[in-house]
């Protein structure tokens, strides 16, 4: 017989099932709640609450575990290409060497916009934020390169989540280009993924960019760490558009905008603007640190903690390294990567923090690693979007291979007003 708990309503007791997932985790199945009592759960944000089972993504936030289909992202991260990792994600396991090779063929076949689609990028305001237009240009892909709007078949599936892949990162580089005046440039064909967008970044007509190996092993990192991380507010938005049958490339989209958020895929940015407020202040890393435990002070120390994380972020242990290396062999002389060692030694070395399990997350040494490569403020959370497509993508098809897959709709607990009397408008 199966584990349950006990629910006692109105002195009446009602049996919910226990479920158990692959690690051990234990769940209520609270799906036949409001059926069997009339109830529906408060959880506000979600905090506790599993909207979906899935086999993409685990994590342990106490033991700071982070696993993609059961592989430990410090393998991952040490031994694969982001590509490799996205069809890791999307297909369910590491590809064969057939596999891979066929996947790449269909990234390189389908990285080219189409010509009608460059059209759209001057149809954008120059100080359009390259998020929006990323938002929109992937919604128009379909309409440019796909025949039917919904994908059939495990080989119009392969070709779809490749051409998403692969113009996704096409259309951020454009996106940046159009937002600074200069030529779109073309994708080489005889580059891996991230020496590719780097290229379609920084190349111009009277000079190609020379990828540096440290930049692409940085960005492949950091594309691989940022690929999936379970139910976060933007892959819940993917999935929750997915479960009304929405295509692919609409469901992406919306998990762009979501990711746009501050308190998303904004807070690398965050960490950057927290450097520059140190500088233009002329505050020393010391008393910001101390405005930072002072509650009133409205002052945050961005880049450090977690909202599932209660140790140290898995992916920041990883990107520390890659960051601390980076740094290294560029020489770069730039202050506010001074002053993010400097923040990153002196928070690590204060009892507050250490206290309440603030360590620096993902966000603070991926900020690092972007402003090192040159990579623009307002581009961060596009690059974030380059390397989470291929969860997103993963969570898409997740979504639609279930066959008992309902439209998701919330419940709500109403606080409005009572029944209330209209009023002609000559009496209100």
């Amino acid at each position: 017989m199966s584990d349950t708990v006990t629910l006692i309503v109105d002195g009446i007791p009602h049996e919910l099932p226990l479920v158990t997932g692959t690690e051990g985790e234990r769940a209520v199945d609270i799906s036949r709640l409001r059926s069997t009592t009339g109830l529906i759960t408060l959880d506000d944000a979600y905090s506790n609450t599993g909207s979906c089972s899935s086999a993409i993504t685990f994590i342990d936030g106490e033991r700071g575990i982070l696993r993609y289909r059961g592989v430990p992202i410090e393998d991952l991260a040490s031994r694969s290409s982001f590509i490799e990792v996205a069809e890791l994600l999307i297909f369910g396991d590491l590809p064969d060497d057939d596999e891979r090779d066929e996947f790449r063929q269909l990234l390189t076949e389908n990285s080219a916009l189409h010509r009608d689609m460059r059209k759209h990028f001057d149809g954008f305001p120059v100080d359009a934020h390259p998020m929006a237009i990323l938002s929109a240009m992937i919604n128009a892909i379909q309409a440019y390169d796909l025949p039917e709007i919904h994908i059939t078949g495990e080989a119009g599936f392969r070709r779809a989540a490749a051409l998403l892949l692969a113009k996704t990162r096409t259309i951020a580089a454009a996106s940046y280009k159009s937002h600074i005046g200069q030529p779109i440039a073309y994708p080489r064909y005889d580059l891996p993924y991230a020496e590719n967008f780097l290229h379609m970044m920084f190349t111009v007509p009277y000079r190609d960019y020379e990828v540096t190996p440290e930049a692409a092993h940085a960005l492949n990192m950091f594309f691989v760490l940022h690929a999936d991380h379970e139910q976060n507010c933007s892959t819940s938005t993917v999935r929750m558009v997915a479960s009304s049958g929405a295509n692919l490339f609409t469901a992406v989209s919306a998990g762009v905008t979501a990711l746009w958020g501050p308190l998303h895929g904004g807070a690398n940015m965050g960490v950057i603007e927290m450097l520059e407020q140190i500088r233009n202040e002329g505050m020393s890393v010391g008393s910001y640190l101390a405005k930072a435990k002072d509650r009133k002070s409205g002052i945050r120390l961005m880049g450090f903690g977690h909202r599932v994380y209660r140790n140290f972020d898995p992916r920041a242990r990883i990107l520390k390294k890659a960051a601390h290396d980076l740094l290294e062999s560029m020489n770069i002389d730039d202050p506010l990567l001074d002053i993010a060692r400097e923040v990153e030694e002196a928070a690590l070395a204060d009892d507050y923090f250490a206290e309440r399990r603030l360590y620096p997350n993902v966000d603070f040494y991926s900020g690092i690693i972007l402003r090192a490569i040159g990579i623009p403020l307002d581009m961060f959370t596009v690059l974030f979007a380059i390397g989470r497509t291929a969860g997103w993508i993963a969570h898409w098809k997740e979504v639609n291979d279930d066959p008992a897959q309902r439209i998701c709709r919330p419940r709500q607990l109403y606080t409005g007003n009572e029944l209330t009397k209209w009023l002609p408008l000559d009496e209100r």
